[in-house]
């Protein structure tokens, strides 16, 4: 019986071995046929198609998804070109201003009024050049010596050209530059052209109206230096004549000792005692009661044109250590002075007095002198005789520090204020002279 039982599960065993194999074998190493057509036709056509398609598998969104890649491409495209139109629109709307820099003021506009710097900083070098930009206007700015008519690169169809005026042999030089932009106008290689005018101290600038547009002329803007009587705001504008940028007078930044420190003198006076002027009266008063002893005094008979690195520095220190700069007139009320005591804190106290000559007030401004310096606010100490000086010294000795350090800051500030306003007005009244032009060819 047991012997039975043991050939039976033998004979299951190889059983199940055998069918095991040829399962193997069914499944791994037999070779498939294909299927038989059960459809007719009609499914051998759409196997062929099928066929022909390769091994790409169907997609039910295919469609879908290739209309969105066509619809985004599109949208793509749309930008690029409004990004395309609105650059032509800004480029068409920008103005190209080139500055040529052929008078010593033209450094107190780059430098100080609209803030450029310039390559390189060698103030000897024979060229000189830099670029900014300010609102809707692409500056570029060149000077120095080797800046000659004919021998450089025009770069745009608009131009300022800063000239000095003060004295015949520099009319004479300042003609030929006109005419140089006159040509280049009649050629076509300017449209546009402005003038930036260190004027005459008496202004007797005369010269220059047969160059002005209303005159028949090219010019179409103007701004000139001292309280002309030509200044209308529409095409003859007030400039002011700034810092002596021909001695090298630098760009001062405020530091906490300059605003905070107390200084040393009342007041100071570094210059030329001209004979039977002014300041003869001044220097009598200063020695009164010993005020000259309360003040920085240093005065000469001759007016030197450069100064020496030593009395530079004196003069400096002079400004960053008194409260108060005098500031007699010269040939006219407004001087470097003013605006160099401005730059240190050092509040100026002007003679308000109208120099001989022909400048006065205006059909627009009547405070003449020092009418654009007034109608901006200046917070300076105007009077009309120096007698009036040693109430103004005695007024100072019984303000406190901090009284005085409230003054230096409103003053700087001031100061700051008005170059920001000067450099708005510039480029505003170039934009709204020359962009309509330019749009209308």
């Amino acid at each position: 019986m047991r012997a039975t039982r043991k050939r039976l599960c033998s004979a299951l065993l190889a059983g199940y071995v055998l069918f095991s194999l040829y399962a193997a074998y069914s499944v791994f190493l037999r070779p498939r046929r294909p299927p038989a057509s059960r459809g007719g036709p009609r499914q051998l056509r759409l196997g062929r198609e099928r066929s022909s398609l390769g091994n790409e598998e169907w997609n039910p969104w295919e469609g879908d998804e290739k209309n969105e890649q066509i619809v985004s491409q599109q949208r793509y495209e749309t930008n690029i070109q409004m990004l395309k139109n609105m650059k032509s629109q800004q480029e068409q709307t920008d103005l190209k201003v080139q500055i040529w820099g052929k008078a010593a003021i033209g450094l107190y506009l780059w430098q100080h009024i609209l803030e450029g710097l310039l390559e390189p900083a060698d103030v000897t070098a024979q060229w000189r050049e830099g670029s900014i930009k300010g609102g809707k206007t692409h500056f570029s700015f060149i000077t120095g010596p080797a800046v000659v008519p004919g021998y450089f690169s025009v770069e745009a169809d608009n131009v300022v050209l800063v000239l000095n005026g003060r004295e015949e042999t520099k009319i004479t030089y300042a003609t030929q530059w006109l005419h140089y932009a006159q040509t280049l106008i009649q050629t076509r290689k300017l449209r546009h052209v402005a003038i930036v005018l260190l004027g005459s101290e008496q202004c007797n600038n005369e010269w220059i109206q047969p160059y002005l547009k209303r005159h028949g002329g090219f010019v179409e803007l103007l701004y000139v230096v001292y309280d002309c009587t030509w200044v209308n705001e529409e095409d003859i504008f007030q400039w002011p004549l700034g810092v002596a940028t021909y001695r090298n007078f630098p760009i001062v930044e405020p530091s906490w000792s300059m605003l905070r420190s107390p200084r040393s003198y009342l007041c100071n006076f570094l210059g030329t005692v001209y004979k039977n002027s002014s300041r003869e009266n001044l220097m009598e008063v200063l020695k009164q009661d010993g005020l000259d002893k309360l003040c920085w005094i240093a005065a000469r008979e001759q007016w030197q044109p450069q100064e020496t690195n030593e009395s530079f520095r004196i003069y400096q220190d002079a400004l960053l250590q008194s409260d108060l700069t005098l500031c007699p007139v010269g040939v006219n009320t407004e001087c470097y002075r003013i605006y160099e005591a401005c730059s240190y804190g050092s509040v100026p106290v002007v003679e308000d007095v109208m120099t001989p000559g022909k400048c006065g007030n205006s059909s627009i401004y009547h405070s003449a002198p020092l009418q654009l310096l007034k109608t901006m606010g200046a917070p300076f100490i105007f009077i009309k005789n120096w007698e009036e000086l040693p109430a103004v010294l005695e007024k100072e000795k019984n303000m406190s520090l901090q009284e005085k350090i409230q003054r230096r800051k409103k003053l700087i500030e001031w100061y700051r204020h008005f170059k920001a306003q000067m450099r708005h007005k510039f480029i505003n009244i170039l934009e709204n002279s020359f962009l309509p032009n330019a749009k209308g060819g």
